[in-house]
């Protein structure tokens, strides 16, 4: 049987492995998409959110824990990229 500090770490590592994968996921996302596609929305350039992208992956890897403030910060600035540029693009199919 699992014990409770075991749990807690596993827990902790799929929690910090998912958030690397969105951020990753995120900025590989903003390589692969034109400029154009941000003219359209109001929101950051395409450089801009390179540099935040970018910033949040090397964050989370030199930082590993999923809690700490540049992680977070980093975890939503990925999630509100995906909801403003590619929640955008996809409705529009």
């Amino acid at each position: 049987m699992f014990e409770l500090g075991s749990l807690q770490s596993t827990i902790a590592l799929l929690l910090t492995i998912v958030l690397f994968v969105v951020k990753a996921f995120a900025l590989g996302d903003c390589v692969a998409r034109s400029g154009g596609d941000f003219a359209g929305t109001d929101t950051l350039s395409k450089n801009a959110w390179l540099l935040i992208l970018g910033i949040a992956v090397v964050a989370h890897l030199v930082w590993w824990n999923p809690l700490s403030l540049l992680n977070l910060a980093g975890t939503v600035a990925a999630l509100v990229y995906l909801a403003q540029i590619r929640g955008s693009s996809s409705s529009s199919w």
